[in-house]
């Protein structure tokens, strides 16, 4: 059976998406950062107009290291990425993932908004909940196919600078 054929006949009910207009931003790579025992790719998320300025990129790189040098983040030799989004004027996530049991992609959120001193840890309630957002994904889609390269080569020295050195960088 066609998968399409299963759909139901009328699709006025799903999908609507009131008040919003989709906008572009960019994802920008930078340096990759020690952390909590690992080595972490950096992206930057924001509209070309208004980039993660240097300031809250500095806070965020002390935060990491905080969190790691007082072991709440313990990253045990992995590789991983993160991703510093610049969401509006006043608000910003700092996603840190890392590949964990061989082939899984495990993630601690953190987030900032203006009036905060400092980046806290972002949680939220209930068995389903906010993962990515498609600007987010543009740089998840790149690791995961990054890291899939990286797990069918030889996974020495060589494969693992290959590895840190393959980052995104456009439209997100």
């Amino acid at each position: 059976m066609n998968a399409l054929n299963a759909l139901p006949g009328d699709l006025s009910a799903y999908g609507n998406i009131q008040g919003y207009s989709h906008y572009p931003k960019s994802v920008t790579p930078g340096l990759a950062v020690p952390a909590g025992g690992g080595l972490l790719k950096w992206y930057d998320i924001a509209e070309d107009a208004t980039p993660v300025t240097r300031e809250t990129c500095a806070l965020a790189q002390r935060f990491l290291a905080a969190e790691t040098a007082t072991g709440r983040l313990n990253l045990k030799g992995e590789l991983g990425f993160v991703v510093l989004h610049r969401c509006g004027a006043d608000f910003h996530f700092l996603l840190v993932s890392s590949w964990r049991n061989a082939n899984e992609m495990w993630e601690t959120v953190y987030a900032k908004t203006a009036d905060a001193p400092d980046f806290s840890l972002f949680t939220l309630p209930g068995p389903h909940r906010a993962t990515f957002c498609v600007w987010e994904l543009a740089a998840v889609d790149h690791e995961r196919q990054a890291f899939v390269r990286y797990l069918f080569s030889t996974r020495d020295d060589a494969a693992k600078r290959i590895y840190l050195a393959d980052m995104y960088q456009g439209e997100a």
